[in-house]
């Protein structure tokens, strides 16, 4: 069998995002995340003919006293639909700006393999990380 090879610059984005609405200790369903990543995805498609792929796996945060169920959505530039860099982090960055917000999320950390973003709508910690004060 005959394989056809494409190779690009690599380039690796994760996003962490809580499972918890805000810091309640409600649950998201999954299914809800991945719902509104389609919905996302199929909108970027429509308004700027942009296909962006993520792979999704869970994990836990483990900070002092919380212990909050994530996911982690990872990126990388599909070389069937290569895109710059600079416009993968832009895209990247939206779609974590609308799940924050569908998700009441107060903060999320996507991590890039030249820099580590933080994206913050309040200061608030949650109140079962123990901190000094």
């Amino acid at each position: 069998m005959k394989y056809k090879k494409t190779s690009i610059k690599s380039f690796s984005a994760k996003v962490t995002l809580g499972l918890e609405i805000g810091y309640t200790k409600k649950l998201i369903e999954k299914s809800r995340i991945i719902k509104s990543i389609r919905k996302y995805q199929d909108q970027l498609i429509k308004d700027k003919n942009l296909i962006l792929s993520v792979s999704i796996s869970t994990c836990e945060i483990v900070l002092s006293g919380q212990v909050e169920p994530h996911l982690k959505l990872n990126f990388i530039n599909y070389p069937k639909f290569p895109l710059e860099e600079q416009i993968l982090k832009v895209e990247i960055e939206n779609l974590t700006k609308y799940l924050m917000t569908e998700f009441e999320q107060n903060r999320v950390v996507i991590e890039y393999l030249d820099e580590t973003v933080m994206l913050e709508n309040t200061e608030l910690i949650d109140p079962r990380i123990k901190v000094n004060k």
